[in-house]
């Protein structure tokens, strides 16, 4: 085993090296300067490594707090990284303003995980689906805008007269399928969805999802996915990454890592899957909290609440290394085969739940 960057089979569409992210949380200056007190900061992002192909999945998960959403703002230049690179299609986008450059953000675009915040509600429907058209001149007349804003709304499933009505006459999965055709008029390539179905009931969930497996089969689309539900991030995804107080910790291909998973982590994740086959077997309990992310832990960030932690875990913060399966896992306890013994007493992981049908 030795260390590796995180690389997919395939032409990569984004490739995102060393991204950080951090935030200042100290009081002002004067503050400190009057009452004492250090400068506080939080690494929402701590040094992110990873590669999506074209027309595939990743999906990232963890618990709330982890940096998922802020990955997410990263790459769609809503907020500007502190350090590490994105490139797009061989072009770093980084340091970019935002909205530029143009021909590159025009093939990049993301569906929110609120509906009812996402839209304008003064605005009616074919503006909002309208407004990208617009902004980067894809129509040369109101009458073929009109025309394509039609054809959108017919093909995420709703009515083209539906254009002409406000957000709050529509349920929220109707709300977001008009988030999905908005995202998909500029005819972008990269689509990030960030909890795209979290606010929706569970059969809603399932049409989203099933319009999002057969609009990447149709157009070719690539998805950064991000969500808390396995269950949906199983039935989505080609590669799974798994981030914990900032950091990858674990990627796989999605079977590889429901079947054997590496990380402790990520193990105690799949545990919250409910058992299917009934096993009765023992399930590892969660030890302790999510530490404070303005003072995390030395070494690796999750060895307070992991059952295989030794002193080189406290100490040392362990690398991404590949392993059998094209896994990678960042864990010395892995790395060392210490886990070996634990995963053979705790039997298999529950199978997984399919999202949809």
């Amino acid at each position: 085993m030795t260390d590796a960057p995180i690389a997919t089979t395939g032409a990569p569409l984004l490739q995102v090296k060393g991204l950080k992210k951090h935030f200042a949380m100290s009081k002002p200056f004067l503050n400190r300067l009057l009452e004492g007190g250090e400068t506080q900061t939080v690494k929402a992002v701590d040094g992110l490594d990873l590669e999506i192909p074209r027309g595939k999945t990743l999906s990232l998960v963890g618990e709330s707090g982890c940096g998922k959403s802020t990955v997410a703002r990263l790459i769609m230049g809503l907020s500007n990284p502190t350090g590490g690179s994105i490139v797009f299609d061989g072009t770093d986008i980084s340091r970019a303003p935002a909205g530029q450059p143009a021909a590159i953000r025009r093939r990049m675009q993301m569906i929110f995980q609120d509906p009812y915040a996402s839209l304008n509600p003064r605005w009616r429907v074919g503006d909002i689906i309208a407004e990208p058209l617009r902004t980067y001149g894809l129509c040369e007349t109101r009458e073929a805008e009109r025309r394509e804003v039609d054809r959108l709304l017919e093909f995420v499933g709703l009515n083209a007269k539906d254009g002409d009505k406000f957000p709050h006459e529509f349920s929220g999965g109707q709300r977001q399928r008009i988030s999905i055709a908005r995202a998909i008029s500029t005819k972008p390539e990269f689509l990030v969805c960030d909890e795209p179905t979290s606010a929706l009931d569970v059969s809603v969930q399932a049409q989203i999802l099933n319009l999002m497996r057969e609009m990447q089969r149709e157009l070719g689309l690539t998805y950064l996915f991000i969500s808390h539900d396995l269950a949906v991030v199983n039935f989505m995804s080609d590669w799974i990454g798994v981030m914990y107080l900032g950091r990858l910790v674990e990627v796989s291909p999605a079977a590889e890592l429901f079947a054997n998973p590496r990380h402790p982590y990520t193990r105690l994740l799949l545990d919250t899957i409910p058992d299917l086959d009934m096993s009765k077997r023992d399930r590892q309990p969660v030890a302790g909290e999510v530490p404070n992310p303005i003072n995390p832990p030395a070494g690796c960030h999750f060895h307070p609440r992991c059952p295989l932690a030794n002193d080189r875990c406290r100490r040392e913060a362990p690398a991404l290394r590949v392993y059998d399966g094209d896994a990678r896992a960042s864990c010395h306890a892995a790395e060392e085969g210490r886990d070996a013994a634990a995963i053979a007493a705790q039997g298999p992981v529950a199978a997984p739940l399919q999202a949809a049908v």
